[in-house]
């Protein structure tokens, strides 16, 4: 048991779309990721995941609506729902987010940006 520093953790990746795993709770992975740009069209069928936002803006697409997470903000995706994370004016914007460990990235879709394996930091 040791604090982890969200700041500190973010400085040892620059890659973004890539999740960093610095924790686990029970079933729940502990994740950091950078986003910059647009994702890919996804959900997630049997998982829920949180996102929040630690620096920046995020702007989560749903299929009906955009919602605006700014920094200190979360939002919940309900599993099942479609869903595009994004960001705007080329920022680069960092991210907590908790899901369960066998989440898969882009869900059952096979992209060039899914990622299968999180690195430990």
């Amino acid at each position: 048991m040791e604090t982890i520093n969200l700041k500190q953790k973010h400085t040892k990746f620059t890659k973004q779309w890539h999740p960093h795993q610095i924790a686990t709770v029970d079933d729940m992975q502990v994740i950091l990721a950078k986003i910059k740009g647009e994702f890919v069209w996804h959900s997630h069928e049997n998982e829920d995941e949180l996102f929040q936002v630690i620096k920046g803006t995020l702007y989560m697409q749903f299929r009906d609506r955009t919602e605006v997470v700014k920094e200190g903000e979360i939002i919940v995706v309900p599993k099942g729902v479609e869903h595009n994370p994004m960001t705007k004016n080329d920022e680069e914007v960092h991210l907590l987010l908790f899901e369960k460990q066998n989440t898969a990235h882009t869900g059952a879709v096979q992209h060039e940006m899914t990622q299968t394996e999180y690195p430990k930091i």
